[in-house]
């Protein structure tokens, strides 16, 4: 899939990320990365209702992973930015999550463990065009 999206809104965003998650299958990996701000989370949200998911979804900033397992399939939600290593995700159950093959997992901020992320992994990349309009997005899949 090589595909460019343009959001001019947070629902564009997240209405994106709602498409993706209802055709979303059991061991996909999503890699979220842009700026702070750019709508990472929002898109993230998106994808969390197409998947079913009710419960407010958040960024796991502080916490790292957040799960959801109220969905058609469960979600794990990595927010990365904080790890100081990529040694400190086994730690975390990053390796469980990813091979168990159950779940759709989401990881923001994946440009920065680069060496443990799975080779078919699906990359999103949000990047703002402020001479284009404070809301327009350009939502880069490969």
């Amino acid at each position: 899939m090589n595909e460019t999206i343009i959001s001019n809104s947070e629902k564009d965003t997240f209405e994106f990320g709602k498409r993706l998650a209802e055709a979303a299958k059991p061991g996909e990996v999503y890699l979220l990365d842009g700026d702070l701000g750019v709508g990472k989370t929002v898109f993230t949200k998106g994808f969390g209702k197409g998947l079913g998911i009710d419960t407010p979804i958040s960024s796991p900033t502080f916490t790292i992973l957040k799960e959801y397992d109220e969905g058609r399939i469960p979600m794990y939600h990595f927010d990365v930015y904080r790890v100081g290593s990529e040694d400190e995700m086994e730690e975390i159950g990053f390796f469980d999550k990813i091979d168990s093959g159950d779940g759709v997992t989401l990881i923001e901020w994946a440009k920065l463990i680069p060496g443990i992320i799975p080779e078919n992994a699906i990359q999103i990349v949000i990047e703002k065009k402020p001479e284009k309009g404070f809301d327009y997005r350009e939502i880069i899949v490969n």
